[in-house]
């Protein structure tokens, strides 16, 4: 199983710096220690058990010390607007020396990429020469980073992907990089991208258009919804219609190894005051910042429990409550997960039942995940995860079989 962060954030490129994600990072670390000075406020205002307050704080803390961001896109789209076509240019430009900076100094998160306009009608032109700019200015410079990624928003048609495939195949052979280095990911905004004009699902066909390209799918919910006459006061990620959108995209890419992404939390955890403030001032501040946080982590915890591991942040104050999610539905599951899998392997994977719960040989892979995914994002520690019998070597092949296998 390949790493896929647990969030992305978009941010304008015309915002974009070097230090960026040390700066995100900064103000992410600032809102935790203002908001949520100790673990059993910060538990609180997420709902998540006060039993894991002291745990989930130390390593949301860490982590924000650490890798506050696991995953970037330079948004030439909605965070940047349509402005003229100099403009645009030079913000390409500088945003690529930006982040050729940022990749040369080791400062980039794990995952990156930029994000263009759609490529159909009036955009595509501008679309192209975006991406053109920004990936031969960067690529040329220092390289392409680890992990790059061009997304595609308000994809309907499988042309658009084939334009996009194509283009980056014209880009690597210009810049001497192996075929397929430029990764794609595909935004469903639309319900065309769902069922085509035929009644046919349209994902499997959007993601074959990109020749092999396509690493991950994002779903793009206020689009989608108000493309469904959604009124503004009803658009949110736990509506219905989004709840389907979210299931046909699993169930139309599922075995495929696309990767697939929740959208964002849109109530943003900022307060109304600024500057010397009185206490009632900074109580109302925190209370808003802690509603904000319990509707994100809810939305948080939902996806997780639907199989979306991945989502959209889109301000440094919602990564706290981001990690916080997270962290506590790994470590809240923790004690049963060592259990069972510890259960299985020792039975050498013939069916088991630990307690209520019976497991057979398609749950193993899926508990090895848990592990291997709450290890990735920092949620489980190293001790944790070898708790449960596996070896480092083992948990490595990220294999359930394979590590049954090397048992026999």
């Amino acid at each position: 199983m390949t790493r896929q962060p647990v969030h992305v954030v978009y941010g304008g490129a015309h915002l974009f710096e070097a230090d960026t994600p040390a700066k995100l990072g900064r103000l992410a670390r600032r809102a935790l220690a203002d908001a949520a000075p100790d673990p059993a406020t910060f538990a609180e205002a997420l709902g998540i058990p006060a039993s894991l307050a002291d745990a989930v704080h130390a390593r949301v803390s860490e982590k924000l010390g650490r890798e506050p961001v696991e995953d970037f896109r330079v948004d030439f789209e909605d965070g940047f607007g349509f402005r003229p076509d100099a403009e645009e240019d030079q913000h390409a430009t500088r945003a690529a020396e930006a982040m050729a900076q940022a990749h040369k100094a080791g400062a980039l998160p794990p995952f990156t990429g930029l994000r263009i306009k759609a490529l159909r009608g009036p955009t595509r032109d501008r679309a192209l020469r975006t991406l053109h700019r920004f990936v031969m200015r960067l690529a040329g410079s220092v390289g392409l980073p680890a992990n790059f990624r061009v997304t595609l928003p308000k994809v309907v048609d499988t042309d658009e992907v084939e334009v996009l495939a194509d283009a980056c195949a014209k880009i690597e052979q210009k810049l001497g990089l192996s075929t397929g280095a430029l990764k794609i990911e595909l935004m469903v905004e639309a319900p065309a991208a769902i069922f085509d004009a035929w009644g046919n699902v349209a994902l499997p066909s959007l993601v074959r258009a990109a020749g092999g390209r396509c690493v991950a799918v994002h779903f793009g919910p206020y689009d989608y919804t108000a493309a469904l006459d959604v009124t503004a006061q009803s658009q949110r990620l736990s509506h219905p219609a989004c709840d389907f959108a979210r299931s046909m995209m699993q169930v139309a890419l599922a075995g495929t190894g696309v990767q697939l992404s929740d959208g964002p939390t849109n109530v943003m955890p900022i307060g109304p005051h600024r500057g010397e403030l009185d206490d009632a001032q900074r109580a109302e501040n925190r209370a808003v910042v802690h509603a904000a946080w319990r509707l994100h982590a809810e939305n948080v915890r939902r996806a997780l429990d639907q199989g979306f591991v991945q989502g959209w942040d889109l301000h440094p104050a919602q990564l706290p409550a981001r990690y916080g999610a997270v962290y506590a539905y790994f470590l809240e599951g923790l004690p049963a997960a060592s259990r069972r899998l510890r259960h299985f392997v020792d039975a050498a994977a013939q069916a088991t039942r630990v307690g209520d719960l019976f497991d057979d040989a398609a749950t193993g892979q899926g508990l090895l995940n848990y592990f291997l995914r709450g290890l990735a994002c920092g949620a489980l520690t190293e001790a944790e995860a070898l708790a449960t019998g596996l070896s480092l070597a083992e948990l490595r092949t990220r294999s359930f079989q394979a590590i049954l296998d090397g048992r026999r």
